[in-house]
């Protein structure tokens, strides 16, 4: 395919998953209980970092902690007593247990109480070609409280050459518009032409059979390789092909 045939053929499959029926199977149905921004980008953030394995597994859990956290994140997270971190004791998704989390709510106090909230420090430190250094800022600031090593690892940073699959998923959930009731679009201070390609399996396997992507390892040096062709396509808002190249991977087994 030339590359307006290509464009075309991935056009058609954005419009075909980009509408709310993807909620029905994606966690990020879980943020969209919510109304209140902070509310919704703190579930997002949680439930992203818990978005790797069975995607039935991942959605239970993520709507389990939000039931630990009182369907209350941003109250939870600003005003909650040591005492009430132990009943996070139950929570684990795979490697991420209630050791990670207690310090991901300290963390996230830290944030909104000092930081001025995540979408600040994205923001502050999105550059004008790319939010990936601001990726990179965010886990320096994260771990800026005393924490336990083992926690570390489920941040990721594109300066080590991690894709940031996770981070760069929770991005396009708060920077795109919401036009189609998927993304969210509650952070205007990001723009979606800066964002990334959540890169994971299925996606780039996608993307090497169309010929999109040459680079065997789903790593930052992938990520900027189909983030330049994707911005060719469509450069106010490339990364509505993740929307594509997943389902096609997905869903029909490309």
């Amino acid at each position: 395919m030339t590359i307006y045939e290509l464009r075309d053929f991935l056009d058609a499959k954005v419009i075909q998953y980009n509408n709310p029926q993807f909620l029905d199977s994606d966690p990020i149905q879980v943020p969209h209980l919510f109304t209140k921004k902070e509310d919704i980008e703190i579930s997002a953030f949680l439930t992203s970092t818990i978005a790797w394995g069975n995607r039935k597994s991942i959605i239970n859990n993520a709507r389990y902690l939000m039931d630990l956290l009182d369907n209350d994140p941003l109250n939870f997270v600003l005003f909650h007593k040591e005492s009430e971190l132990m009943k996070l004791e139950p929570f684990v998704h795979r490697t991420f247990n209630h050791i990670d989390l207690v310090y991901f709510i300290k963390a996230l106090r830290y944030i909104y109480k000092q930081q001025g909230g995540l979408e600040a420090i994205f923001s502050q430190h999105t550059t004008n070609k790319s939010t990936q250094p601001a990726i990179s800022k965010f886990k320096l600031t994260f771990f800026e409280l005393t924490h336990p090593k083992r926690t570390t690892k489920h941040i990721s940073d594109p300066a080590k050459g991690s894709a940031a699959k996770r981070l760069n998923m929770f991005l396009r959930w708060m920077v795109r518009d919401n036009s189609t009731k998927v993304d969210f679009g509650i952070w205007k201070s990001i723009s979606p032409a800066l964002l990334s390609c959540p890169l994971d399996v299925h996606s780039g396997n996608v993307a090497r059979k169309l010929g999109i992507l040459h680079r065997k390892q789903n790593d930052s040096k992938a990520v900027y390789e189909l983030d330049s062709f994707l911005r060719k396509m469509d450069p106010l808002d490339p990364v509505k092909y993740d929307f594509a190249l997943f389902g096609l991977g997905v869903f029909e087994k490309f």
